[in-house]
Parts: structure tokens; C-alpha cells; sequence
């Protein structure tokens, strides 16, 4: 492929990328407004505690060759009906076992209408084993405007089930039919619009040939799952689905605008990170301007919605999701530090280091649960207190591998991260003080958004941050170009 048309491709993919995130979000938060109105907390509890056995069986389905098949240079029918026919014999056999273990599930949780709902959701997984191949093929070769299209329509079309379902007093299993709906419809259009069908030749050769990159992904990613998922599946064993579902909801929130900057992140930060690899000192350069930049977006982000969270969860989804509020608010904590903690592996992985990428998800999962099993019998808050810390002390484990590589010192990273966190921490702080007297939601939301924007802002200018100087620049270079 020419230079100039990998560069315009990957541009493209950029852009509809972010654009599709964007767009994602935006229906995502309209549909979830509506199903929360109408649904309780103990049908998103149902339904969140399941979460975990479906992501990890994905996970165990794909076994990382689809990722393997993105990172192979050149890949062939037989490397692709390998892939396949392993991901759906696999994911079959996960099913039927997953199938005749749903009363263990209900036993362990329980609440037996687990068992037909336990067995209905993980239809999901087992459809998109049968996508795996398509949505790689559609990632490698940068039809991420396509992947957009089908993803939007999947999300609308189910969403729409979903909403009819919860109308029709269906609860927590109008939750279920728009997830397996949506996966249904994703797969059937990505088949559609794919340029590869599967055959009924098959070869281990190019599975073996795969494996010791696939193998490395698959157990870190079934460990991202864990980290990620740890937190429901102990509520679910300790306490009420409805305090499930207050969680999941808060969380839910809290993933919204932490994924908005993890996208950045995640786009641009391991491909230009990997062209520099072989440079130690400009990469270390470029990787404390990226560290810089993502601490300028997501300390104001996410300090600022856990500071507009009661207004936000009131006016959008009732005052009966308010329990949420102080959940959220403890999370969006947490979630001000992922893009960071993802910039780290991203770098780690640009360096050819992906077994520490690896070992180091193993560590931080097993040190979770041991932590959050002993704290489970003082109470949510104290579980999730322990979860923000381990994972905000955890950020040190990160930059001790990141000294290792391209010597990153512990004061250039606080050097890097603390004057923002400063400033979002002051801003929220004489917002809050401001508006506190104000009771009317519709009238304090607005007051809080404004003030913090003008709060951070001054600092910023006050300071000559230059990151925020540039980020101004780059926005009116690109308003001029447009005119």
C-alpha cells in the first residue's frame, strides 16, 4: 500500500472512529435514560450479575486471534477459517457447559430466576463467537466507517426492542433482549457486508503459528474482564440486587465519560508511540506531552461530572437512582486515572513488552480480590474506597516499568499529572462552594457547568499551560483551514 493512502486511510479511520464513539455514546445515554425511567435498580442488578461469565467466556471464544489476525502482516483463507472454525467450536462448548452450570450460578448469587435468564444472555457470546473473524477483517483493513454504520443501526434497532420490551413490564428481560439483539443484528449485518465467507477447510498450523501472541492477549484480556467486573460479581454475592444495580448504574455513568478520553488515548497514542520505539529519549518525550495532555482533559472531566452528579442523575433518570449518586461520584475517582493507566500499557506494548503488560493485569486482578473479599463485610463503600486506591496506588506499579523503559522518573510523572489535578481539584471545589445553596437541579446544573469551564480555563490561561495553549491553537488553526 502507497504511503500517502495508508496515511489518508488511517486519517479516515480516525476520524470515523472518534465520530462513532461519539455517536455510540450519544444513543447509549438517550436509550439508558429511558430504560432507567422505567426500569428499577434490581433488574439492572439481574442483569449485572451475569456481566462477568459473558465477557470472560468472549474472551475465552476469541482466545486473542482475532487481535492476532490484525497484527499479522498478511493473512490467507486458511488463517482465517482457522480462526473460525476454533472460535465457534470453542465458544459452542463454553455455552453448553455455562448451560447446565446456570443452577450454580443461582446458587451462588442466590436468586434462581438466574437460571433462564443466565441461560438466554449467554446466547450473546455464542453469536458473536461466529463475528469474530468479520469484525478483524473489518478492523485490519480500515473499514471503520462500515463497522460504525453497523454498529449505530444494531445499537438503534435493539435499543428499540429493549424499550418496547420495558414497556411491556418485561424488567431486567427487556435488559437481556436488547444486549443478545444487538449482538444478533451486529453479526448478521457484519456477515452481509464482509468480504470473507468461511469454508469447511481447516488447519491447526495457523492457530500454532498464532498462538504465542494470541495466548498473551487472551489471559490479559480475561484479566481485564476480572478487574473490570470483580466489583459486581462480590455485590451480587453479599448483597441485594438492587444494591447491584445502583452500582451498576453509577458505573455506567462513570464509563461514559471516562471512555471518551480513553478513546483518545487509545487511537493515537500505541501508533505513534511504536514508530518512535527505537528512540528512547524522544519517546519519552512524546509520552510526557501525551501524559500531560490526557491529565489536562480527564482530572476536569471526570471530577467535574462527579461534582454535576446529583443534578445529572435527578433530571435525567429520577430521583429514585439518587443512591447512585454518591457510588458515581467515588467512581468518576477512578475513572479520572484509566486514560492514564491505559497510556502506560499502551507505551509498555509499544516497546515489545507485552508480557509485562501481561503479568502486570495478573497482579493488579489477584491483589483486587483479595482486598475487596476482605473488605466485603464493612460494606459497598468500603469496597469501592478499596478499589479506587489500589488502582490509583497501582499507577506507581506502572511508571516503575515505564523508569525501566525509558526512564520516567516518579517526580516527572507527578510533575506531569499533579498541577492539573490541582487545578480540577480547586475549580470543582470553588464551584461547588458557589452553587451550593442552589436546590433547583435544572437551574444549579447549568450554573455548575459554566462556572467550572471559566474556573479551569483562567487557571490555565493564569498558569500559561502550554498544553492548553496548544490545544487552543490547534482548534482555531483548524476553524481557519475550514473557512
Amino acid at each position: 500500500m502507497a504511503e500517502s493512502s495508508l496515511k489518508e486511510k488511517t486519517a479516515k479511520g480516525l476520524f470515523w472512529g472518534g465520530l462513532g464513539n461519539g455517536l455510540q455514546q450519544v444513543f447509549n445515554l438517550s436509550f439508558g435514560i429511558f430504560l432507567a425511567r422505567i426500569l428499577d435498580a434490581s433488574d439492572y442488578g439481574m442483569v449485572g450479575m451475569l456481566a462477568i461469565f459473558s465477557a470472560i467466556s468472549s474472551v475465552i471464544q476469541e482466545g486473542g486471534f482475532g487481535a492476532a489476525l490484525i497484527n499479522k502482516k498478511n493473512i490467507s483463507q486458511q488463517d482465517c477459517n482457522a480462526v473460525f472454525w476454533f472460535s465457534l467450536s470453542i465458544g459452542s462448548s463454553i455455552y453448553l457447559l455455562l448451560f447446565f452450570c446456570a443452577p450454580l450460578i443461582a446458587n451462588f448469587y442466590e436468586v434462581p430466576e438466574l437460571v433462564p435468564l443466565s441461560r438466554f444472555m449467554f446466547l450473546g457470546f455464542l453469536i458473536g463467537c461466529t463475528g469474530t473473524v468479520h469484525g478483524a477483517i473489518f478492523t485490519k483493513r480500515l473499514m471503520i466507517k462500515e463497522k460504525i454504520y453497523i454498529n449505530l443501526i444494531a445499537l438503534f434497532c435493539s435499543s428499540c426492542i429493549g424499550l418496547a420490551m420495558a414497556y411491556h413490564q418485561m424488567a431486567y428481560w427487556a435488559i437481556a433482549i436488547q444486549q443478545v439483539s444487538y449482538m444478533a443484528l451486529m453479526v448478521s449485518m457484519l456477515w452481509y457486508k464482509s468480504p470473507w465467507k468461511p469454508t469447511f477447510q481447516f488447519s491447526v498450523a495457523p492457530l500454532k503459528e498464532m498462538l504465542p501472541f494470541s495466548v498473551k492477549v487472551a489471559f490479559t484480556n480475561i484479566f481485564n474482564q476480572i478487574n473490570q467486573n470483580v466489583l459486581t460479581v462480590l455485590m451480587g454475592k453479599f448483597y441485594t440486587t438492587q444494591q447491584v444495580g445502583f452500582y451498576t448504574q453509577g458505573n455506567k455513568w462513570m464509563m461514559m465519560g471516562s471512555s471518551f478520553v480513553t478513546s483518545m488515548v487509545t487511537n493515537v497514542a500505541h501508533p505513534v508511540l511504536v514508530q518512535v520505539s527505537s528512540e528512547t529519549e524522544r519517546q519519552k518525550n512524546i509520552f510526557r506531552k501525551m501524559l500531560r495532555f490526557v491529565s489536562f482533559i480527564s482530572f476536569p472531566v471526570m471530577l467535574g461530572l462527579a461534582l454535576i452528579a446529583p443534578e445529572l442523575i435527578t433530571i435525567t433518570i429520577t430521583d429514585k437512582w439518587l443512591p447512585s449518586v454518591s457510588i458515581l461520584q467515588l467512581l468518576c475517582i477512578w475513572g479520572a486515572i484509566i486514560p492514564i493507566n491505559n497510556l502506560y500499557s499502551n507505551m509498555i506494548i509499544s516497546r515489545g513488552q507485552s508480557q509485562i503488560y501481561m503479568w502486570n493485569t495478573i497482579a493488579l486482578g489477584i491483589f483486587q480480590l483479595l482486598a475487596l473479599v476482605f473488605m466485603s463485610s464493612y460494606g459497598i463503600f468500603a469496597m469501592l474506597t478499596t478499589f479506587t486506591v489500589i488502582n490509583i496506588m497501582w499507577l506507581g506499579i506502572w511508571n516503575f516499568f515505564a523508569r525501566k523503559a525509558i526512564d520516567l522518573r516518579y517526580l516527572e510523572m507527578l510533575k506531569d499529572l499533579l498541577p492539573f489535578l490541582l487545578a480540577a481539584g480547586a475549580t470543582m471545589a470553588s464551584t461547588y462552594l458557589l452553587t451550593r445553596n442552589i436546590t433547583n437541579p435544572y437551574l444549579s446544573l447549568p450554573c455548575k457547568i459554566v462556572l467550572a469551564t471559566l474556573f479551569y480555563t483562567a487557571i490555565m490561561w493564569a498558569s500559561q499551560s502550554v498544553i492548553f495553549k496548544e490545544s487552543i491553537g490547534f482548534i482555531l488553526r483548524k476553524n481557519n483551514r475550514e473557512q
